[in-house]
C-alpha cells in the first residue's frame, strides 16, 4: 500500500473537486522512476489486470500497481562492476596475514536489476620481506597453507610489487619454480568447519583421513634450498608434521607426507599452497 502525504492528499483532492489536473495516459513510455515516486503515475491497465491509476517506478514491483508495460518500457538493469582490482600486498610482513582487493560500481542497478556483488575481497597471505628489504622467510615451523586458487596470479605481481624483488631479480627470465607434495590429513582442530572469513571458507572441506595436495611454488620457495617452510621434504613417512591455515588463525592440524611430485592432481577443494 502506498501512503501519501498531506501535500498528495490535497492534490487528489484538488483532482476529484476541481478536475484541473489529470494523470497522463499511455503506460510507462518515458516514465521509468527509482524507487518510489508517488508521481510517477499515469491512468492505463496494471499489470492485475484492473484498469486505473498505475505507476512506473521500482517499487510497484513491491507494492503490485505496476503498469501493463513496465517490464518492456523499464526492463531490469543489473548492477555493472569492473573488473577486480590487483591485489594489495600483505597487511603484515613475516607473519601469516592477509591481503585485499576491490571492484567499484560503474553502474548502480536499475528497474528493479540485480543489486551489486561484493565489492571486495580478502585472502590469507605471508610476505617474505620486512618493510626494510630484508628476508624473513624460514625454513623450520609449521607449514602455512591456504587454497590454491590463491596461487593463479601470484608470481608476477608479488613480485613486481615488491614481495621478493631483491631475491628474484631474473625471475621473468626463467622457468616458474613449483613442486607438490601429497600429505595425508591426520588430525585438525574443529574451529576449521566454522567459516571465521569468507576468504577462509575452504577450510570447511578439510577431512582427516583425506590426502592433499601443497604446491611449493614461488615467491614461497627458499632460492638456496627450493624448498618451503613445513613442506616435509626432509621428513620420514612415520613423522608427524604441522600445518596452520593462513587466514584462519584457529584452523591448524597434523599430516604425513605421502610423495612429492612435479605437479599436483588433487580436487580442487583439497589442492593447497605453501604461503
Amino acid at each position: 500500500m502506498r501512503w501519501l502525504t498531506m501535500e498528495g492528499l490535497s492534490l487528489a483532492f484538488a483532482v476529484a473537486v476541481f478536475g484541473f489536473y489529470h494523470l497522463a495516459e499511455g503506460g510507462c513510455s518515458g516514465k521509468c522512476c527509482h524507487g518510489m515516486d508517488l508521481a510517477c503515475a499515469t491512468t492505463d491497465w496494471r499489470m492485475d489486470r484492473v484498469y486505473g491509476t498505475c505507476y512506473c517506478d521500482e517499487s510497484c514491483h513491491r507494492t503490485k500497481d505496476c503498469c501493463f508495460d513496465y517490464p518492456t518500457e523499464c526492463p531490469p538493469e543489473p548492477c555493472v562492476v569492473s573488473e577486480w582490482s590487483y591485489w594489495s600486498g600483505c597487511a603484515r610482513p613475516c607473519q601469516p596475514s592477509y591481503r585485499v582487493r576491490r571492484r567499484y560500481i560503474e553502474r548502480e542497478p536499475r528497474n528493479s536489476g540485480e543489486a551489486c556483488p561484493c565489492l571486495e575481497e580478502q585472502a590469507g597471505c605471508m610476505e617474505y620481506l620486512t618493510h626494510q628489504g630484508q628476508s624473513c622467510a624460514q625454513t623450520h615451523g609449521p607449514a602455512f597453507i591456504t587454497a590454491d586458487e590463491y596461487g593463479r596470479g601470484r608470481s608476477t605481481h608479488d613480485v613486481d610489487s615488491g614481495r621478493g624483488k631483491s631475491q628474484n631479480t631474473n625471475l621473468h627470465s626463467r622457468p616458474f619454480l613449483r613442486f607438490c607434495m601429497e600429505f595425508k590429513l591426520e588430525s585438525l582442530t574443529p574451529h576449521c568447519m566454522v567459516e571465521y572469513q569468507p576468504f577462509s571458507r575452504w577450510t570447511q572441506y578439510l577431512r582427516g583421513g583425506f590426502t592433499v595436495c601443497v604446491a611449493c611454488q614461488t615467491p614461497a620457495m627458499q632460492n638456496h634450498t627450493r624448498s618451503c617452510q613445513g613442506d616435509g621434504s626432509g621428513a620420514d613417512r612415520d613423522e608427524l608434521l604441522h600445518w596452520k591455515a593462513v587466514g584462519h588463525p584457529r584452523c591448524s592440524g597434523t599430516w604425513r607426507k605421502v610423495q612429492k611430485l612435479e605437479q599436483c592432481s588433487c580436487p580442487q577443494v583439497h589442492s593447497f599452497i605453501f604461503i
